[in-house]
């Protein structure tokens, strides 16, 4: 419908006559599901049946965090806006997070970056792990001055803020976009892969690697919540897609969730319960990229209360070494075990390859680009380790390759 902008702030004229297009389901490419709030509509990164059986509420944030979520459409607009209410993290004790960023693309190339303000926070206090939410007011994420042409329009949410969409206004009518006809990729790893520090959504690394590879990213890096959950496996299990990776380790170390006893077979019910939906789909398992604090000393990870103190957010390793003993979980450890799995699978399942992960990231790179927080790679990191992915998994001798060409 045609309406004047119902805010007075717009960089846009003000005889401007605007399409007012409520967002559905419809507009949105990377989500599994959606939810009505009353508030606006959320994008999920996990069906409301997985989303049911966990009351953790780091995954509970994390999967409702768009990474890899867009909002697509086609249209002749010159100016875009879009209304969203977002909730935005915040550290107690430490310095406040950057905005989130909004990618648009058009016809598949970057041709704006911005923000938006409002939204409600989540304070979270690292020492005692009790939150509270801030309530604020909705927020419009805009731009302008776009080619007055037919194109394709792709605006990529924050990966770090739980987003829900409102309106999208254009001074044109919108109208779907076709189903592309390229492969659909489904990505399954840590915050590593939900995003940690990159600069924007486009330049995660899942997607940098998606754009090189010529493929359609659904995203499920969940952030602290790559646990082998087997609700996460159904979920992959019941998502079409035409390749498939999985990025197993270093949240295991993170929480010390488990012991080598249970992690051998939950890595097998895992890649079973995916082989139930997707049994000849090419499948990829990778194990962590290096990250010395926790290479040969177990987790859990626990925030450095010395450096939180001084407003910088670092973390450690609280396992002791000689706990390996008793089947603790390091990265070592983990990479000898899903290397062992991999190989032994692999005699039966031709489609099943392995990756390791400091092929992506390793001892040279650490030197060069290290981790700020210990944990987490910065803007740099992620575009390196999308490339190096790209490279070894589309490339021409990639597991990936044929069939993403």
């Amino acid at each position: 419908m045609n309406s004047p902008r119902p805010t007075p702030d717009s960089a846009a004229p003000e005889a401007t006559e605007w399409t007012v297009t409520p967002v559905t389901a419809g507009l949105l490419r990377g989500a599994l599901d959606v939810e009505h709030t009353g508030r606006g509509l959320l994008p999920h990164r996990l069906p409301a049946r997985a989303r049911a059986q966990c009351s953790d509420g780091q995954l509970a944030m994390a999967e409702a965090q768009p990474s890899g979520v867009r909002v697509v459409f086609r249209t002749r607009a010159t100016a875009v806006e879009l209304d969203t209410l977002r909730t935005k993290m915040a550290y107690v004790g430490a310095p406040s997070r950057p905005d989130g960023v909004y990618d648009l693309l058009i016809d598949g190339r970057l041709a704006g970056r911005a923000s938006t303000s409002g939204g409600d926070v989540l304070m979270v206090d690292m020492v005692t792990g009790a939150t509270e939410t801030r309530p604020g007011p909705v927020g419009t994420v805009r731009f302008t001055e776009l080619p007055d042409r037919l194109k394709d329009v792709e605006i990529w949410l924050p990966y770090n803020e739980i987003t829900q969409l409102l309106d999208l206004r254009t001074d044109a009518p919108v109208e779907a976009v076709p189903a592309s006809g390229r492969k659909v990729w489904l990505h399954h790893g840590s915050s590593i892969s939900h995003g940690s520090n990159a600069a924007s959504p486009t330049t995660i690394w899942p997607a940098l690697a998606a754009s090189r590879g010529g493929v359609e990213l659904i995203n499920l890096g969940l952030a602290g919540s790559a646990l082998l959950d087997p609700f996460t496996a159904r979920a992959m299990r019941d998502t079409p897609a035409d390749l498939i990776s999985v990025k197993i380790g270093i949240n295991l170390v993170n929480t010390d969730l488990m012991r080598l006893r249970a992690f051998g077979p939950a890595v097998h019910g895992f890649l079973d319960t995916v082989r139930e939906g997707h049994p000849t789909t090419p499948l990829l398992v990778v194990s962590p990229v290096l990250c010395p604090i926790h290479e040969e000393t177990p987790g859990p990870s626990a925030a450095d209360l010395g450096q939180l103190a001084e407003e910088r957010l670092q973390f450690t390793a609280a396992g002791d070494p000689a706990e390996r003993a008793a089947g603790k979980l390091t990265l070592q450890v983990i990479r000898d075990e899903l290397s062992r799995i991999v190989r032994q699978r692999a005699a039966d399942d031709p489609h099943l390859y392995y990756l390791d992960g400091r092929e992506l990231y390793g001892e040279t790179d650490f030197a060069e680009l290290p981790l700020p927080d210990q944990l987490h790679p910065d803007a740099a990191t992620h575009e390196r380790i999308g490339e190096r992915f790209a490279d070894l998994v589309f490339g021409a001798r990639g597991p990936f390759a044929t069939v993403s060409a």
